[in-house]
């Protein structure tokens, strides 16, 4: 039996009331105590700051993220170095990384509580920027690291590397670092192969390279992928998890590598991968 169980919430997303209600009822006839993160001013969004969820860390043995995709990527940063596991109800679009359907809400709680259910692991990327020789950012994200260019149609130059030898000169709107859970997302969109996400590998993907080929290379985890930024103009951004990010120079090294954290997530035995891709992404 749980010992408690925090539920981070959406507030922005529709219905999201109701399904706490729902959840907050039934955890209660199982005597199980709940935490809920509150519905502050301005509004719940994803770059919001999570106090909450430390403070109740010695009281849970997981979170309950009710939400979309983004929610779950906050939280997913937010519980790495702890060893809380996630699981993710599902409020916004497709929501890849939740597990549980509204319409399934009931029967898939009373599995969490019989103890029917599995833990597993992410992978996880730690990303870099030096300037200088000067490391002045570093951070953890469970999607991808995107390197992009802003608003202006002005080609962006990256020099890659994997550790210390060189793969490539890219010119184009930027690139893509995902990890397996990531090559689903927006590395998906530019082209990129879909990765089983229990793999420990990168997937390197441009966006709209101004080449006459395009074709994501995949790395080992033990790999370190370096990007040097050949263009000097200064709409050139950082974003991690589409969330978080981080305005970028000329001649700036980006470096990305597996992660030492990792988010632990909780599944069910029916939602294997191959057939959530089919139900989610067909």
């Amino acid at each position: 039996m749980f010992k408690g169980i925090g539920i981070v919430p959406n507030y922005q997303k529709e219905n999201v009331h109701k399904v706490l209600e729902e959840i907050k009822y039934f955890f209660n006839q199982c005597k199980i105590p709940i935490y809920i993160m509150p519905e502050k001013e301005p509004r719940f969004n994803i770059t919001s700051p999570m106090p909450e969820i430390h403070a109740w860390s010695e009281n849970i043995d997981m979170v309950i993220v009710v939400g979309g995709d983004g929610t779950f990527l906050r939280v997913a940063r937010e519980l790495a170095y702890t060893n809380i596991p996630i699981l993710g109800i599902n409020l916004g679009y497709k929501g890849f990384l939740a597990e549980i359907e509204v319409d399934k809400l009931s029967q898939s709680l009373e599995k969490l509580v019989n103890g029917s259910y599995l833990l597993g692991e992410r992978m996880m990327l730690y990303t870099e920027v030096v300037r200088n020789d000067e490391l002045i950012k570093s951070s953890i994200s469970l999607n991808d690291a995107i390197i992009s260019r802003g608003p202006f149609s002005r080609i962006l130059k990256l020099d890659t590397f994997i550790n210390d030898d060189f793969l490539e000169s890219y010119p184009g709107d930027g690139m893509i670092i995902a990890s397996p859970t990531g090559s689903t997302g927006y590395s998906l969109s530019a082209g990129g192969p879909v990765v089983n996400p229990s793999l420990s590998v990168l997937v390197i993907t441009p966006i709209c390279p101004h080449l006459l080929y395009q074709r994501s290379v995949i790395v080992d985890q033990a790999d370190v992928v370096s990007l040097i930024v050949a263009t000097d103009h200064t709409d050139i951004f950082l974003t991690l998890d589409g969330q978080e990010g981080f305005a970028l120079k000329y001649k700036d090294r980006i470096r990305v590598k597996k992660a030492e954290c990792v988010t632990r997530v909780i599944t069910y035995s029916e939602n294997n991968f191959y057939k959530l891709l089919h139900d989610k992404l067909i």
